[in-house]
């Protein structure tokens, strides 16, 4: 969340690794940048059943960047690598800095880290509606694309389905299940790989990951989180990502999936099961409506270069890149 404006500063701020001694500072920043742009009452309260900040710093797949002048931490950005897929976020800035460029700053450093992975399609999520973000996210090269709807849906209290959790199984077995997990991802993406993705949540314990699977083996998994270190919020199951294997019964296995992920919320006792799902996979959207997930956010997918990535009709894909 940037509340700066886009003109360019005299003192150019210092980007580099965000360092542990420095979190609390980026979250303090993160909850009153996003609640005092969306008008909370006591922004430095705003998220605060949530944790974006600590989570994705100690996630290897995620470079952390934090902007300081004078020595203070005043904005950070967060990077995720997900193989040939890369977004960032959240980016915030401290609201009382205005017209400094400290995003513009953690912008170029961001676009140089997708440089030097390599990162075939890289995007953000972001307000719709805020011209002011949208239009700083096209001087970098990131182009609009379709709505991500992030949904809800309350959580049946006695929801039932058959499914695994990746953090159940033993070693062996889960080096198996990334393999097949793996391949779901190429079929929806070239060099689209979540592994890392999945390792964090279980090993940082965010959550786990629920699979589903058919005869012909892993059929579709979903990276769940919750709890209060995670990015869920309270009483609140998030599907940070999930998907099915693009075949002929990509459709029955993802509402096997969905049925799973709702069982799961309430096996660790949350009420709301969140997700979300980009618009241009027209069939997955359709199938969260029929299953009852209402809309509580959208935003709009911003990507680099102007290619679809896994965004695309006829994938059942779901994602947060919030």
């Amino acid at each position: 969340m940037i509340t700066e404006g886009l003109s360019s500063c005299t003192d150019a701020p210092l980007i580099a690794p965000l360092a542990e001694e420095q979190l609390d500072a980026a979250s303090r920043i993160f909850r009153t940048a996003f609640g005092t742009w969306l008008g909370a009452p006591d922004p430095e309260r705003f998220f605060a059943d949530r944790n974006y900040v600590h989570g994705r710093w100690r996630s290897p797949h995620v470079v952390a960047l934090g902007a300081t002048l004078d020595g203070k931490l005043v904005g950070s950005n967060f990077i995720t690598r997900w193989g040939s897929v890369g977004f960032f976020g959240p980016l915030t800035v401290a609201p009382e800095i205005q017209d400094r460029g400290i995003a513009k700053a953690l912008l170029t450093a961001t676009t140089a880290q997708f440089e030097t992975w390599g990162t075939r399609c890289a995007g953000l999520f972001t307000f719709a509606e805020s011209a002011k973000h949208v239009s700083l996210y096209q001087k970098f090269g990131f182009l609009p694309r379709f709505l991500t709807v992030i949904s809800v849906a309350q959580v049946p209290p006695k929801a039932s389905a058959a499914f695994q959790c990746f953090g159940a199984l033993g070693m062996e077995a889960r080096s198996a299940t990334l393999v097949a997990a793996r391949a779901i991802m190429q079929s929806l993406y070239p060099g689209l790989d979540l592994s890392a993705e999945i390792a964090a949540v279980t090993l940082l314990g965010l959550g786990d990951t629920v699979l589903v699977e058919d005869e012909e083996g892993l059929a579709g998994f979903a990276v769940c989180h919750h709890g209060p270190d995670s990015e869920a919020g309270e009483n609140t199951c998030l599907i940070k990502f999930g998907a099915v294997r693009c075949d002929e019964h990509a459709t029955q296995n993802f509402r096997r999936l969905l049925d799973a992920c709702f069982f799961y919320a309430s096996y660790v006792g949350t009420t709301t099961l969140m997700a979300g799902v980009n618009t241009a996979r027209r069939e997955a959207h359709a199938a969260m409506i029929a299953r009852g997930f209402q809309p509580a956010l959208h935003g709009v997918a911003m990507h680099r270069p102007d290619d679809p990535g896994y965004s695309r009709p006829g994938l059942f894909v779901l994602d947060d890149w919030r």
